[in-house]
């Protein structure tokens, strides 16, 4: 399980949408909580689901009053509800019959005293919807498990209802927190019968958790919301009340989109294993340019309702939870791309909206392709096929601009998954019929030119055995004419090639004695080279000689004016020691006179 916030605070237990409600005498229950049905069939509560209509339930339970902002929600048409006034059939069915808002019903029981409670179980109030009567059950101890609050819905008199009854219904059941963002919140679809009139959860949440603000002055607080489906197995039909359906759609938006997008992928690389074949690809690029191509393509059109009741088959699953919220966006995607009684040559050019690929007539029972078809079939086939428009903004209040932009994206989501839906069976069932017959037809054209061109071949041939022998006789006197012209191009060559053979010889002697000449000036040229290097380099050895006995004079003088300037510096200092020491002495003895002097006064 993993809690997910809900639009009116609080968290809505999801879980994987893979997992389905139990089946009968089974051990888990819907949606992976550990639950399971309240009674009735091996694994319930023990026969505990009879209920009679006219029993008094426990604690109170009331209609639980719509805020303003819901009010106003369920005033007013949001996207998947239609805009504008909505004509034909899909206007009739919005009219006629019970509609999705009169099939739901919201409703708060409270149970007061609850930590004093020594009931085994509890049941609310019968209360009606969809003109089925309903009660809630509640084992404050749990069904068959220990320490978990166990809750069910259930069908009243179930056994007094007509034998073979059923209805389809979804429903959230919540247990209220003083915070209302620690609410906790469980929804589940599930078909009631006579073996399965109750469904519900055995584990819906921990008892130690009751006490943790569940429970205001010992009251517990339930709120369920009960809607009954009337589902149609002919097209997409409406599930869900609208501020309903809102509130689902803030919690399973992202599964919606992932069940529509893993949809649009398979059909994607089912239209791309088409372009695999380059030659075959290209045969129907040229097929859909051509005039009887855009034809076909035009002509190609299905019954309407087989194709709406296939778009039932491959997406209405009553075990997937979000299958209600899948069925609005598809009725709406499918109420968006019909045309009403639009003529069939302006619907195949209808281009109200960008990039669309085909149109449906429920009126008209028909559903073809529009616009460039080839454009479409290269969209679909990309790496983004009928990918959503980013244009919608960011922020919004919580029940206002982010409810309408959400609805607004399941709304177009389901437009695109009809779509792919329809243009991938048009394509399939219809225009690569219509192409493989187109294909088939040139392949017998080129057969058929092939035999008239082995028939012609024929003919010539026939003509050629009755001129066989001028042939010959026309061929022996070519022989012998050639044989001629041969010898004397023969002779002719040979004359050429004797006169060739001399002229080569002559070229020969002639290259030679140039060579040679030519071999004696280059020797000759070396050898006075040789002559000129010899005497640069004896008169180049001669002036080192030269300059290095000049240096080595200059040296012999440089050293003897350094030795005699060496001779005269140590005179000069040993005459100024030998005059330190007279001035040294003469002041000596200065100073003894001056000396005695002072002793003979004293």
């Amino acid at each position: 399980e993993s809690p997910v916030r809900t639009p009116r605070g609080g968290f809505r237990w999801r879980f994987p949408v893979s997992e389905t409600t139990m089946s009968s005498g089974g051990t888990t229950g819907p949606r992976g909580t550990g639950g399971t049905r309240a009674g009735g069939g091996a694994g319930g509560a023990g026969g505990a689901g009879v209920a009679s209509s006219e029993r008094q339930g426990d604690g109170s339970l009331t209609v639980t009053p719509d805020s303003p902002a819901d009010a106003e929600w369920r005033a007013r048409r949001g996207p998947l509800d239609g805009v504008g006034e909505i004509t034909g059939p899909w206007g009739e069915e919005d009219s006629t019959g019970p509609q999705p808002t009169d099939l739901y019903g919201k409703f708060t029981w409270k149970i007061e005293n609850f930590s004093e409670i020594s009931k085994r179980e509890l049941r609310s109030n019968v209360f009606e919807v969809g003109g089925m009567k309903w009660y809630i059950l509640v084992y404050p101890q749990g069904c068959d498990v220990h320490n978990h609050l166990s809750l069910f819905l259930c069908v009243a008199d179930y056994d007094k209802l007509l034998p073979g009854w059923s209805h389809f219904a979804q429903f959230t059941i919540a247990v209220v927190n003083k915070d209302p963002k620690k609410s906790k919140y469980s929804d589940t679809l599930h078909r009631f019968c006579k073996k399965e009139h109750d469904w519900g959860w055995k584990k819906f949440m921990e008892l130690s958790k009751v006490l943790d603000g569940f429970t205001v002055a010992d009251t517990l607080v339930i709120k369920a919301q009960v809607q009954v489906i009337h589902e149609k197995p002919a097209r997409p039909f409406r599930c869900l009340e609208p501020q309903y359906r809102r509130e689902l759609v803030r919690v399973y938006l992202t599964n919606v989109e992932g069940i529509c997008r893993r949809f649009l992928e398979e059909k994607r690389e089912a239209l791309l294993k088409t372009r695999e074949d380059a030659g075959r690809w290209e045969d129907m690029r040229l097929f859909l340019r051509s005039d009887e191509g855009i034809q076909q393509a035009r002509d190609a059109t299905e019954k309407a309702d087989a194709l709406l009741k296939g778009v039932v088959k491959r997406f209405f699953n009553e075990k997937e939870v979000t299958s209600t919220l899948v069925m609005d966006a598809l009725y709406c995607g499918c109420r968006a791309l019909d045309v009403g009684n639009m003529p069939h040559a302006e619907a195949a050019k209808l281009n109200a909206k960008p990039n669309r690929a085909v149109w449906l007539s429920v009126a008209q029972n028909k559903a073809a392709t529009c616009g460039d078809l080839l454009a479409a079939l290269e969209r679909a086939s990309g790496p983004a096929p009928f990918d959503l428009d980013e244009d919608e903004t960011e922020n919004g209040d919580e029940f206002g601009d982010a409810a309408e932009r959400d609805e607004r994206r399941l709304a177009e989501l389901g437009r695109r998954t009809v779509e792919m839906f329809a243009l991938h069976h048009l394509f399939i069932t219809k225009v690569e019929v219509a192409f493989a017959e187109a294909l088939a037809i040139k392949m017998q054209e080129a057969l058929i030119a092939e035999e008239e061109d082995a028939e012609r071949l024929a003919l010539e041939l026939d003509e050629n055995k009755k001129s066989k022998k001028a042939k010959q006789k026309q061929r022996k006197k070519d022989k012998k004419d050639a044989e001629d012209f041969a010898l004397a191009a023969k002779a002719a060559e040979e004359a050429e090639a004797a006169a060739i053979v001399q002229a080569i010889a002559d070229a020969k002697a002639a290259e030679e004695k140039r060579i040679k000449d030519t071999a004696r000036a280059l020797r000759e040229a070396e050898e006075q080279v040789e002559r000129e290097k010899a005497a640069a380099e004896t008169a180049k050895r001669v002036a080192a000689e030269k300059a290095a006995a000049f240096v080595l004079a200059q040296q012999k003088r440089e050293a003897a004016t350094a030795a005699a300037a060496t001779k005269a510096a140590a005179e000069r200092v040993a005459f100024e020691k030998a005059a330190a020491e007279q001035a040294a002495n003469r002041k000596f003895v200065e100073e003894c006179l001056a000396a005695e002097k002072a002793a003979a006064e004293t």
